[in-house]
């Protein structure tokens, strides 16, 4: 049996893909999966639920960095967000590269990705693409191990548990491995 591409499930799973943390990555695998969609129409979803993001962010973004400017307490929060970023990229190296960028993308997520790319003196477009590769990386990982996992083990359920759980304990166990 074909797949056939509805607006509303398309829909669906794009709402999913949408959710800033947790499980909208493998809830919308699974959704997709149980709707017979192909990988490349997963990944073209996650691309637009990006995008999406990007729109939305960017705006939030340029103003908190204005009203920084003239308020005090909101230059103090935006002190106070530099070092947790130093902090919570530091494991990336003190690279400002590209492909520090993306692992930093990869590792936290795109929004932090982009604004570090912006620390980084990186523009619209090419932070947003910056940040947009790390996550498609993240997210075709993800879907490739929700997938696979889900052949093995048959239920969707079990399979987001897990891989909501490795998605919380992996990155812990990296950062204790790297830092013996």
């Amino acid at each position: 049996m074909d797949a056939i591409y509805t607006f509303d499930k398309l829909k669906d799973v794009l709402l999913l893909f949408l959710i800033p943390i947790g499980g909208g990555i493998p809830a919308g695998v699974l959704l997709a999966q149980k709707y017979q969609f192909m990988w490349p129409v997963m990944i073209l979803l996650y691309f637009i639920s990006d995008l999406i993001l990007a729109c939305a962010f960017e705006p939030l973004l340029i103003l908190f960095l204005k009203l920084a400017k003239k308020i005090p307490r909101l230059a103090k929060m935006s002190e106070i967000i530099k070092q947790a970023f130093k902090k919570t990229t530091s494991m990336y190296g003190n690279s400002t590269g590209v492909f520090a960028l993306i692992a930093i993308a990869f590792g936290v997520d795109p929004m932090t990705g982009r604004t570090v790319a912006v620390a980084a003196g990186h523009g619209f477009v090419t932070g947003w693409m910056i940040a947009i590769a790390g996550d498609m990386l993240y997210f075709s990982l993800l879907m490739v191990s929700t997938l696979w996992l889900n052949s093995l083990l048959g239920d969707g359920t079990w399979t987001m548990l897990i891989i909501l759980a490795l998605m919380m304990i992996v990155p812990s166990l990296i950062k204790k491995i790297r830092q013996k």
